[in-house]
């Protein structure tokens, strides 16, 4: 009976267990630099170090790229605050957070067991006035058998081995980097048959990625960079001969210089999200807005513009926070509708993020609003990743 009670016990506990674990905190990673060969994040991190930062590197297991990083923390506020900061006082502004687990790459050993110690034989205590007599026996050598020589093993055959199949079509590396710092970007390259083309394929830039011949009679691509916070780079590339350098893997090598969109210090919020058509942030974009507001409790003397984005330029029925002080959830009794304009959209988005901010104790003096409309998207208005485009930018200023 008792048996019976104790895993009726541990079956009930069983969902909060799995709650309990599934709710730990993950690491966020300020990254400044992410690198496909081991050497280049060594010199990078040895610089930072130079500059008296506290940096490190490790390798992302998914993507087999090395990320140079100056902070780990499971704190995500104080990892948002931790890069802002260094994107406006240092001259690291491409540093981003990076949520997940990265590792070491080690180099696997033989783990020999340890040796049995050797036991120890006390000698035999010899009584006094006991005579030791030494016996002697003869073996006669001819009746001893010789063991018979082992014969030779046979060579095992070697197995096989796997036959990694390498994706169709032919390997590029579309090496996107900051013209004036050099270093690598993180972002995008869409590839298409022409201008007019509808469709695109994505890769991710600085990775080996396979594309398949082209259809159409030039050979060629058509290439368009998508970085957050740089200006798009259009351009044509030939499909059989692409570049001057290669790779080791005999990739081609396309450079791709990557300048920033505006001067200043933008910060690009991207986990800052919107319901559609409302100026109603997700429940996530809390975490990322706390870092901001740690930053200006920290630095009295910073001041904010908020630049509200949104997809498409056309008119639209949307949601707005009304009389609510509910910033990250439908308020369905306060909440207010009306049909208006992508810039008004565009907004409101940022007037509630700054009435968030001073919520929490900044004063509004120091925090004004710019309506972008949908005059700067990141992606097409009608792509997948258009949902991109409903954003927010902070610009940073220290004075």
């Amino acid at each position: 009976m008792k048996t019976k009670i104790l895993y009726l016990a541990i079956f009930a506990l069983l969902p909060f267990l799995a709650k309990s674990q599934s709710a730990a905190p993950r690491s966020s990673y300020v990254v400044i630099g992410v690198f496909a060969k081991i050497n280049n994040a060594i010199r990078y991190t040895d610089k930072a170090n130079k500059d008296n930062f506290s940096a490190q590197y490790a390798i992302n297991p998914d993507r087999k790229l090395y990320y140079v990083y100056l902070l780990n923390t499971t704190d995500y506020k104080r990892a948002i605050a931790f890069m802002i900061k260094m994107r406006v006082e240092t001259e690291y502004k491409d540093c981003w957070v990076f949520i997940g687990k990265l590792g070491k790459e080690t180099v696997g050993q033989i783990e020999e067991k340890p040796a049995g110690k050797p036991v120890e034989r006390k000698p035999e205590e010899v009584k006094k006035d006991t005579v030791l007599i030494e016996t002697v026996t003869k073996i006669d050598s001819a009746a001893i058998k010789k063991p018979e020589e082992p014969k030779p093993e046979e060579p095992k055959p070697e197995e096989p081995k796997p036959v990694v199949k390498k994706p169709e079509g032919k390997p590029f590396y579309f090496k996107l980097v900051n013209v004036v710092s050099g270093n690598e970007v993180m972002g995008e390259v869409h590839i298409q048959e022409s201008n007019k083309a509808t469709q695109y394929q994505a890769f991710r830039g600085n990775e080996i990625a396979y594309l398949k011949a082209p259809v159409n009679k030039n050979g060629t691509y058509t290439l368009i960079t998508q970085a957050p916070g740089y200006q798009q780079i259009k351009t044509v590339i030939s499909y059989n001969d692409p570049a001057l350098a290669k790779g080791d893997q005999g990739e081609a090598i396309i450079p791709l210089e990557l300048k920033k969109a505006k001067a200043g210090d933008y910060i690009d919020f991207n986990n800052v999200r919107f319901v559609r058509n409302s100026s109603i942030m997700n429940s996530e974009s809390q975490n990322e807005l706390d870092g901001l507001v740690a930053l200006m409790k920290e630095n009295p003397k910073y001041k904010i513009k908020v630049h509200g984005h949104c997809n498409g330029k056309q008119n639209r029925e949307i949601i707005v926070l009304g009389s609510s002080h509910k910033f990250f959830a439908m308020d369905p009794g306060a909440n207010k509708k009306k049909t208006t304009t992508a810039k008004v959209l565009s907004e409101e988005r940022g007037n509630a993020v700054k009435a968030y901010i001073v919520s929490e104790g900044i004063d509004a003096s120091r925090i004004s609003v710019k309506a972008e409309g949908g005059r700067i998207p990141l992606y097409p208005e009608n792509s997948t990743l258009s949902s991109y485009n409903d954003r927010i930018e902070v610009e940073v200023k220290k004075n």
